[in-house]
Protein backbone atom coordinates (compact mmCIF):
# COMPACT_ATOMS: atom_id res chain seq x y z
CA UNK A 1 0.00 0.00 0.00
CA UNK A 2 1.58 3.35 -1.05
CA UNK A 3 2.33 5.92 1.64
CA UNK A 4 -0.11 8.84 1.83
CA UNK A 5 0.98 11.95 -0.02
CA UNK A 6 2.36 14.98 1.80
CA UNK A 7 -0.80 16.98 1.15
CA UNK A 8 -2.95 14.17 2.59
CA UNK A 9 -0.78 13.90 5.71
CA UNK A 10 -1.00 17.67 6.17
CA UNK A 11 -4.79 17.55 5.85
CA UNK A 12 -5.02 14.71 8.36
CA UNK A 13 -2.80 16.60 10.78
CA UNK A 14 -5.10 19.61 10.58
CA UNK A 15 -8.14 17.39 11.08
CA UNK A 16 -6.83 16.01 14.37
CA UNK A 17 -6.52 19.53 15.76
CA UNK A 18 -9.99 20.49 14.55
CA UNK A 19 -11.89 17.62 16.16
CA UNK A 20 -11.82 17.39 19.99
CA UNK A 21 -10.73 14.01 21.33
CA UNK A 22 -8.95 12.98 18.12
CA UNK A 23 -5.17 12.66 18.02
CA UNK A 24 -2.52 11.05 15.86
CA UNK A 25 -1.31 7.67 17.11
CA UNK A 26 2.36 8.70 16.94
CA UNK A 27 1.85 11.73 19.21
CA UNK A 28 0.62 12.22 22.76
CA UNK A 29 -3.03 13.20 22.94
CA UNK A 30 -3.72 16.60 24.44
CA UNK A 31 -7.29 17.60 23.65
CA UNK A 32 -9.39 19.26 26.34
CA UNK A 33 -8.55 16.85 29.18
CA UNK A 34 -7.56 18.76 32.31
CA UNK A 35 -4.47 17.44 34.05
CA UNK A 36 -2.67 17.77 37.38
CA UNK A 37 1.16 17.85 37.17
CA UNK A 38 2.65 14.77 38.80
CA UNK A 39 5.59 16.61 40.34
CA UNK A 40 8.04 14.55 38.27
CA UNK A 41 9.26 16.25 35.08
CA UNK A 42 10.25 12.92 33.51
CA UNK A 43 6.80 11.47 34.09
CA UNK A 44 4.91 14.59 33.00
CA UNK A 45 6.78 14.53 29.69
CA UNK A 46 5.30 11.07 29.00
CA UNK A 47 1.74 11.76 30.19
CA UNK A 48 -0.81 13.19 27.74
CA UNK A 49 -1.48 16.79 28.71
CA UNK A 50 1.56 16.83 30.98
CA UNK A 51 0.10 15.29 34.13
CA UNK A 52 -2.44 13.03 35.81
CA UNK A 53 -5.85 13.28 34.09
CA UNK A 54 -8.55 14.99 36.17
CA UNK A 55 -11.93 13.33 36.05
CA UNK A 56 -10.57 10.04 34.76
CA UNK A 57 -9.40 6.69 36.06
CA UNK A 58 -5.66 6.08 36.53
CA UNK A 59 -4.84 2.44 37.20
CA UNK A 60 -1.54 1.57 38.89
CA UNK A 61 -0.34 -2.05 38.87
CA UNK A 62 2.28 -3.28 41.36
CA UNK A 63 3.94 -6.59 42.26
CA UNK A 64 3.57 -5.72 45.96
CA UNK A 65 1.08 -3.29 47.50
CA UNK A 66 2.00 -0.54 49.93
CA UNK A 67 5.46 0.26 48.60
CA UNK A 68 5.38 3.13 46.08
CA UNK A 69 1.81 4.50 45.98
CA UNK A 70 2.31 7.54 48.20
CA UNK A 71 5.67 8.46 46.71
CA UNK A 72 4.11 8.33 43.24
CA UNK A 73 1.04 10.50 43.85
CA UNK A 74 1.94 12.64 46.88
CA UNK A 75 3.44 15.58 44.91
CA UNK A 76 0.23 15.83 42.86
CA UNK A 77 -1.95 15.55 45.96
CA UNK A 78 -0.01 18.34 47.68
CA UNK A 79 -0.50 20.62 44.67
CA UNK A 80 -4.18 19.72 44.28
CA UNK A 81 -5.07 20.31 47.94
CA UNK A 82 -3.18 23.63 47.89
CA UNK A 83 -5.43 24.98 45.13
CA UNK A 84 -8.73 23.18 45.71
CA UNK A 85 -11.01 22.75 48.71
CA UNK A 86 -11.82 19.20 49.71
CA UNK A 87 -10.50 15.95 51.12
CA UNK A 88 -8.31 13.14 49.85
CA UNK A 89 -9.96 9.77 50.48
CA UNK A 90 -7.81 6.64 50.81
CA UNK A 91 -9.90 3.46 50.59
CA UNK A 92 -8.50 0.24 52.12
CA UNK A 93 -4.76 1.08 52.04
CA UNK A 94 -2.72 -2.02 53.00
CA UNK A 95 -0.50 0.05 55.31
CA UNK A 96 -1.27 3.17 57.29
CA UNK A 97 0.45 6.27 55.85
CA UNK A 98 2.89 8.08 58.15
CA UNK A 99 1.14 11.32 59.05
CA UNK A 100 4.20 13.51 59.79
CA UNK A 101 5.75 12.58 56.44
CA UNK A 102 2.55 13.46 54.56
CA UNK A 103 2.39 16.75 56.46
CA UNK A 104 6.01 17.56 55.60
CA UNK A 105 5.34 16.82 51.92
CA UNK A 106 2.36 19.17 51.76
CA UNK A 107 -0.67 16.99 52.58
CA UNK A 108 -2.23 18.12 55.85
CA UNK A 109 -3.60 15.42 58.13
CA UNK A 110 -7.02 17.08 58.30
CA UNK A 111 -7.35 16.79 54.51
CA UNK A 112 -6.95 13.00 54.54
CA UNK A 113 -9.93 10.69 55.13
CA UNK A 114 -9.17 6.98 55.46
CA UNK A 115 -11.41 3.95 55.03
CA UNK A 116 -9.53 1.29 56.96
CA UNK A 117 -8.13 -1.84 55.35
CA UNK A 118 -9.83 -5.10 56.17
CA UNK A 119 -13.23 -4.16 54.82
CA UNK A 120 -14.86 -6.54 52.34
CA UNK A 121 -14.09 -6.00 48.67
CA UNK A 122 -17.68 -4.97 47.93
CA UNK A 123 -17.64 -2.49 50.81
CA UNK A 124 -14.35 -0.95 49.64
CA UNK A 125 -15.75 -0.52 46.14
CA UNK A 126 -18.92 1.05 47.56
CA UNK A 127 -16.87 3.46 49.69
CA UNK A 128 -14.76 4.51 46.70
CA UNK A 129 -17.82 5.13 44.55
CA UNK A 130 -19.56 7.16 47.26
CA UNK A 131 -16.44 9.27 47.80
CA UNK A 132 -16.30 10.04 44.08
CA UNK A 133 -19.89 11.25 44.17
CA UNK A 134 -19.10 13.74 46.93
CA UNK A 135 -18.39 17.34 45.90
CA UNK A 136 -16.08 17.86 48.86
CA UNK A 137 -13.55 15.27 47.66
CA UNK A 138 -10.50 16.31 45.63
CA UNK A 139 -8.99 12.88 45.02
CA UNK A 140 -9.60 9.21 45.73
CA UNK A 141 -6.97 6.50 46.16
CA UNK A 142 -8.47 3.01 46.23
CA UNK A 143 -6.79 -0.35 46.70
CA UNK A 144 -9.15 -2.73 44.87
CA UNK A 145 -7.26 -5.89 43.88
CA UNK A 146 -10.35 -7.89 42.91
CA UNK A 147 -12.44 -5.21 41.22
CA UNK A 148 -14.18 -6.13 37.93
CA UNK A 149 -14.01 -4.04 34.72
CA UNK A 150 -17.70 -3.10 35.01
CA UNK A 151 -17.06 -1.63 38.46
CA UNK A 152 -14.04 0.26 37.16
CA UNK A 153 -16.25 1.84 34.51
CA UNK A 154 -18.63 3.05 37.23
CA UNK A 155 -15.71 4.63 39.08
CA UNK A 156 -14.53 6.25 35.86
CA UNK A 157 -17.96 7.81 35.28
CA UNK A 158 -18.23 9.00 38.87
CA UNK A 159 -14.81 10.68 38.71
CA UNK A 160 -15.77 12.39 35.44
CA UNK A 161 -18.96 13.83 36.95
CA UNK A 162 -17.18 15.60 39.82
CA UNK A 163 -13.82 16.17 38.03
CA UNK A 164 -11.73 14.39 40.68
CA UNK A 165 -8.38 12.68 40.65
CA UNK A 166 -8.74 8.91 40.87
CA UNK A 167 -6.08 6.23 41.32
CA UNK A 168 -6.95 2.55 41.66
CA UNK A 169 -4.14 0.23 42.78
CA UNK A 170 -4.21 -3.40 41.66
CA UNK A 171 -1.80 -6.37 41.42
CA UNK A 172 0.42 -6.60 38.36
CA UNK A 173 -0.99 -9.99 37.33
CA UNK A 174 -4.19 -8.30 36.09
CA UNK A 175 -2.23 -6.56 33.32
CA UNK A 176 -3.56 -8.90 30.56
CA UNK A 177 -7.14 -7.97 31.48
CA UNK A 178 -8.96 -5.19 29.63
CA UNK A 179 -9.37 -1.95 31.56
CA UNK A 180 -11.46 1.21 30.99
CA UNK A 181 -8.69 3.30 32.58
CA UNK A 182 -7.59 6.33 30.57
CA UNK A 183 -4.08 5.84 31.97
CA UNK A 184 -2.51 2.58 33.11
CA UNK A 185 0.90 2.27 34.74
CA UNK A 186 3.09 -0.46 36.14
CA UNK A 187 5.25 0.53 39.11
CA UNK A 188 7.87 -1.62 40.77
CA UNK A 189 11.09 -1.29 42.72
CA UNK A 190 14.07 -0.25 40.66
CA UNK A 191 17.44 -1.94 40.92
CA UNK A 192 19.40 -0.09 43.66
CA UNK A 193 21.46 2.78 42.32
CA UNK A 194 24.98 3.35 43.73
CA UNK A 195 25.11 6.15 46.25
CA UNK A 196 27.14 9.29 45.83
CA UNK A 197 30.87 9.36 46.37
CA UNK A 198 31.79 8.97 49.97
CA UNK A 199 28.73 6.93 50.85
CA UNK A 200 30.55 3.64 50.57
CA UNK A 201 28.14 0.75 50.08
CA UNK A 202 24.98 2.81 50.51
CA UNK A 203 22.12 2.64 48.02
CA UNK A 204 19.32 5.00 47.06
CA UNK A 205 15.91 3.33 46.53
CA UNK A 206 14.11 4.03 43.27
CA UNK A 207 10.92 3.09 41.48
CA UNK A 208 10.54 1.99 37.88
CA UNK A 209 7.46 3.36 36.10
CA UNK A 210 6.20 1.85 32.86
CA UNK A 211 3.19 3.32 31.05
CA UNK A 212 1.08 0.43 29.75
CA UNK A 213 -1.79 2.49 28.33
CA UNK A 214 -2.10 6.12 27.30
CA UNK A 215 -3.44 8.28 24.51
CA UNK A 216 -0.35 8.18 22.36
CA UNK A 217 2.42 5.89 21.11
CA UNK A 218 3.66 2.92 23.17
CA UNK A 219 6.35 3.72 25.68
CA UNK A 220 9.74 2.32 24.69
CA UNK A 221 11.64 2.53 27.97
CA UNK A 222 10.54 2.58 31.59
CA UNK A 223 11.20 5.66 33.70
CA UNK A 224 13.40 5.70 36.78
CA UNK A 225 11.97 7.93 39.52
CA UNK A 226 13.01 8.51 43.14
CA UNK A 227 11.63 5.84 45.42
CA UNK A 228 11.53 8.13 48.44
CA UNK A 229 12.08 11.73 49.50
CA UNK A 230 15.73 12.92 49.25
CA UNK A 231 15.96 13.40 53.02
CA UNK A 232 14.77 9.84 53.61
CA UNK A 233 17.27 8.64 50.99
CA UNK A 234 20.08 10.31 52.96
CA UNK A 235 18.89 8.68 56.18
CA UNK A 236 18.72 5.27 54.50
CA UNK A 237 22.19 5.74 53.05
CA UNK A 238 23.57 6.55 56.51
CA UNK A 239 21.76 3.53 57.96
CA UNK A 240 23.23 1.30 55.26
CA UNK A 241 26.71 2.51 56.12
CA UNK A 242 26.18 1.78 59.82
CA UNK A 243 24.77 -1.65 59.00
CA UNK A 244 27.71 -2.50 56.76
CA UNK A 245 30.19 -1.38 59.42
CA UNK A 246 28.41 -3.42 62.09
CA UNK A 247 28.37 -6.53 59.88
CA UNK A 248 32.05 -6.17 59.08
CA UNK A 249 32.87 -5.79 62.76
CA UNK A 250 30.73 -8.79 63.65
CA UNK A 251 32.40 -10.91 60.98
CA UNK A 252 35.80 -9.86 62.27
CA UNK A 253 34.93 -10.95 65.80
CA UNK A 254 33.41 -14.17 64.52
CA UNK A 255 36.54 -14.98 62.55
CA UNK A 256 38.56 -15.10 65.77
CA UNK A 257 36.17 -17.43 67.54
CA UNK A 258 35.95 -21.06 66.49
CA UNK A 259 32.40 -22.15 65.71
CA UNK A 260 30.90 -18.71 66.29
CA UNK A 261 28.44 -17.04 63.96
CA UNK A 262 28.04 -13.46 62.81
CA UNK A 263 25.79 -11.24 64.87
CA UNK A 264 22.99 -9.59 62.86
CA UNK A 265 22.91 -5.81 62.76
CA UNK A 266 20.57 -4.04 65.17
CA UNK A 267 17.04 -3.79 63.84
CA UNK A 268 17.53 -6.45 61.16
CA UNK A 269 14.38 -8.37 60.31
CA UNK A 270 11.98 -5.91 61.89
CA UNK A 271 8.81 -5.13 59.97
CA UNK A 272 6.58 -2.12 60.43
CA UNK A 273 2.97 -1.35 59.77
CA UNK A 274 3.47 2.04 58.10
CA UNK A 275 3.87 2.63 54.37
CA UNK A 276 7.12 4.45 55.19
CA UNK A 277 8.45 1.32 56.86
CA UNK A 278 7.80 -0.61 53.64
CA UNK A 279 9.97 1.82 51.66
CA UNK A 280 12.76 1.66 54.19
CA UNK A 281 12.64 -2.15 54.44
CA UNK A 282 12.77 -2.50 50.64
CA UNK A 283 15.71 -0.15 50.43
CA UNK A 284 17.61 -2.09 53.09
CA UNK A 285 16.90 -5.42 51.40
CA UNK A 286 14.55 -6.77 54.07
Amino acid sequence: MPAPSLSRRTALSGLTHAIPGVWQADALGVGTQQTQPSGYALLDAQLPGGGWPIGALCEVLQPLPGLHEWQLVLPALAQATATRVGAVVAVAPPYEPFGPTLQARGLAADRLCMVRAGVAAASALWAAEQALRCRDVVAVMAWLPQVLPAALRRLQLAAAQQQQLLWVFRPVDVAPQASPALLRLKVQAQAPMPGEAGQGGSVVPGMEVEILKRRGPPMVHALGLPGCHPRLAQALAAQAQRRQAAQQAACGVAGGLAGSTAVPAPGQGRRGDHALDRVAAAAMGQ
